[in-house]
C-alpha cells in the first residue's frame, strides 16, 4: 500500500458514506500498531460505528483495543463537546450576568454551529496536544463524509475573518467568540494539516463513476485549503479472476474496470491504492486484518459462516433436503 510508506504522524481517512472508509482506517490502525507502532484511531463523525466494527463500546475516552497491542481509540462525540463547549462560555457569567443576558447567551449556542465548532475544538485539541501527541506514532483520522469533514478543515480560516473582520454568519457570533483565547491552538492545527512531512490525506473512493467524480470535487475543495499530500484509495474492487461464469459478476467487472479506465484527470495523478473486494464483513479483527491483502486466498474467510447483518445464515448449496422432498 502506497499510504503507508513512510507514514507520517496524522492520516486522514475522509470520503463519502458507505465507501468503506471506517474499514479501512480500521485496518491501517491495525497494521500500523503490529508493526509496532503506538497508534491512536479517532473517529469524527457524528455518526461513528469505530466502536461496532471492534465490537467494543469506545465513546469519547481514550480506549485499549484488546489483542492489538499499542492500539487505542477514542469517537468524538459532538453533543458532548457542544455541552461541555456551552457550559465553559455560559458557566463564568452566571450569576454575575443579567438572567435576561445569560439566556440569550445560551439561546446563541442552542444550534448546529455550536456542535460543529465545539467538534473541532476537540478535534484541533488532538492535532497541538504535544503531550498526547508524544505518547503515538500515528493518529489515525476517521473523518465524517465528505461534505463535513471539508466543512470541518476549512472552518479556521472563516473563524479567524469572522473575528477579524466582524463579518460572517450572524447565529455563530456566540460560538466564536469563545474562540478567540484559542486562536494559537487552531493556528497550530492549521499548520499541522498543511504540513505534509506530518499530514496525509487519503481520498477513500468505490469503482464508480458518480464516486470518482465526487472524490475529484473534494481533492480540488482540500487542496485549495492547502492540503496537498493525497492519496487515492479505491475501496471493494470485484477481483477480475474470480467472475467464472456469473454473468452478473462479469458485468460489474466490466463496469467497475470502465470507471477506472475513464478516472477523473483531477485523480490521475495522485498516488493510487487499490483493495480488492472481501467476501466476509468487515467486522472483527480477523476479518480486519485481511482487508488490505490483495491475495485471493485472503478473499475467503476459513469456517466463516455467511451472515444477514449479524446472523449467520446457511448457503442454499449445503442445505440438506429431505428425500420426500427431493421428490
Amino acid at each position: 500500500m502506497h499510504y503507508l510508506t513512510h507514514a507520517p504522524r496524522f492520516l486522514f481517512f475522509t470520503g463519502k458514506g458507505g465507501v468503506g472508509k471506517t474499514s479501512v482506517a480500521c485496518a491501517t490502525a491495525i497494521r500500523l500498531a503490529e508493526n509496532g507502532h503506538p497508534v491512536l484511531l479517532v473517529s469524527t463523525d457524528p455518526a461513528s460505528n469505530v466502536g461496532q466494527v471492534f465490537g467494543l463500546t469506545i465513546g469519547n475516552r481514550i480506549t485499549p483495543i484488546p489483542d492489538v497491542s499499542g492500539l487505542s481509540a477514542l469517537e468524538i462525540d459532538p453533543m458532548a463537546a457542544a455541552l461541555a463547549y456551552r457550559e465553559r462560555i455560559v458557566g463564568p457569567v452566571k450569576g454575575v450576568l443579567p438572567d435576561a443576558v445569560v439566556k440569550s447567551i445560551e439561546e446563541q449556542l442552542s444550534g448546529a454551529c455550536t456542535t460543529e465548532i465545539a467538534a473541532f475544538d476537540e478535534f484541533t485539541g488532538l492535532l497541538t496536544d504535544e503531550a498526547l501527541i508524544a505518547g503515538y506514532d500515528h493518529i489515525v483520522f476517521d473523518t465524517a463524509p465528505t461534505g463535513h469533514t471539508i466543512r470541518l478543515l476549512q472552518l479556521p480560516g472563516a473563524w479567524t475573518g469572522f473575528l477579524e473582520t466582524g463579518k460572517g454568519d450572524a447565529s455563530c457570533l456566540g460560538p466564536l467568540a469563545g474562540l478567540e483565547k484559542q486562536r494559537s491552538q487552531y493556528k497550530a492545527a492549521v499548520a499541522a494539516l498543511s504540513d505534509s512531512q506530518r499530514t496525509r490525506l487519503i481520498l477513500v473512493a468505490r469503482p464508480q463513476q458518480t464516486t470518482l467524480r465526487e472524490v475529484a470535487r473534494t481533492h480540488e475543495e482540500l487542496a485549495a485549503i492547502g492540503l496537498h499530500n493525497q492519496y487515492l484509495l479505491i475501496n471493494a474492487i470485484m477481483p477480475v479472476e474470480q467472475v467464472a461464469d456469473d454473468p452478473l459478476a462479469l458485468a460489474i467487472v466490466q463496469r467497475e474496470q470502465a470507471a477506472l479506465a475513464a478516472i477523473p484527470k483531477q485523480l490521475a495523478g495522485l498516488p493510487r491504492d487499490e483493495v480488492l473486494l472481501k467476501s466476509f464483513n468487515m467486522v472483527g479483527l480477523r476479518a480486519l486484518r485481511r482487508l488490505l491483502d490483495n491475495d485471493a486466498a485472503e478473499n475467503v474467510m476459513p469456517n466463516e459462516p455467511l451472515r444477514f447483518g449479524n446472523y449467520p445464515v446457511c448457503p442454499p448449496w449445503l442445505v440438506k433436503l429431505p428425500k420426500k422432498a427431493m421428490a
